[in-house]
């Protein structure tokens, strides 16, 4: 058994700025929830058990820790009011959602990768997404990130040769290098190469050498570097909270929460609110397909 888990939220983002606009004849902005709803019908003509995990409010918890953490603003209105519609959307297909408030969906994700993976009747783990913050979920060829667009599948192996540090080290790596994606900076001078360098010889912040010379690495400006990681340990190691995903408490019990069974009787009406009704065809033809 695989199990699939959907970066929703970066699935209505990609959409929305993908396809042109499509409004109703209510005047209602669909296009985007259109199109992250074919594309789910698209993996459930091979996925089994399926997840969704969206930022139904783009804040949470982190934006109390660091104040430039990413927000809502500047983002389009007619993209923010398609979140709830997505969320009821492939609810109402019968698609397991959950619509983070406190967390975000990167946590609900990483939640549900720990919950599958330690489950022995599961294969395979595939996070649909290509964010690099879910790469610290990736295990062995068991947890991997997929990346649709793409059709490009990360594994232990593929994270240390795109980033230079295992799965593992990821939130440290962002926290030197920053994440201008989510809003933190990382340290001056601390880039990708030296960053990866260090840590794949020490692992974690914590465990860098406070002297450069201690480091026996071939690292320019070694010095300047430690010195700079010696003045903001703390504020390195706030990033790398920020950078880390929360799994408790668990999104699922278990997997078998996940196996999708086909829609539910108000489908068909959202199908239609979002002139869409040829999905709800789809959807029942993929789960006669499996009955």
């Amino acid at each position: 058994m695989k199990v699939h888990l959907v970066d929703g939220t970066y699935e209505l983002f990609r959409h929305f700025f993908a396809l042109p606009s499509h409004r109703t004849a209510a005047g209602e902005e669909v296009a985007a929830t259109r199109g992250v709803l074919g594309s789910v019908l698209g993996l459930l003509g091979e996925a089994t058990h399926i997840g969704v995990a969206t930022d139904h409010v783009i804040e949470s918890w982190r934006n109390e820790r660091w104040p430039g953490y990413k927000t809502g603003a500047g983002v389009d209105p007619s993209l923010v009011a398609q979140f709830p519609l997505l969320e009821d959307v492939l609810s109402a297909l019968g698609v397991v959602v959950w619509p983070m408030v406190e967390w975000e969906a990167d946590d609900a994700l990483a939640s549900a990768a720990k919950v599958a993976a330690a489950d022995p009747v599961v294969d395979q783990v595939l996070i649909c997404t290509p964010d690099k913050d879910l790469g610290q979920c990736v295990t062995g060829t068991r947890v991997v990130q997929l990346d649709r667009r793409r059709r490009q599948v990360l594994d232990a192996d593929g994270i240390r040769a795109k980033f230079g540090v295992d799965p593992k080290s990821i939130p440290d790596y962002l926290a030197l290098v920053g994440d201008s994606a989510d809003g933190f900076p990382g340290l001056p001078g601390w880039g990708a190469k030296s960053s990866a360098t260090v840590l794949a010889r020490f692992g974690t912040l914590e465990e860098i050498p406070a002297r450069g010379q201690d480091w026996h690495l071939n690292v320019r400006n070694a010095g300047v570097l430690a010195a700079t990681l010696a003045e903001r340990r703390d504020l390195a190691l706030l990033f790398k909270e920020l950078a880390t995903l929360v799994t408790d408490p668990p999104v699922i019990a278990g997997v078998a929460e996940l196996r999708w069974e086909g829609p539910e009787s108000g489908f068909g009406a959202l199908c239609e609110r979002i002139d869409a009704p040829e999905m709800l065809q789809r959807a029942e033809r993929l789960a006669a397909a499996r009955a």
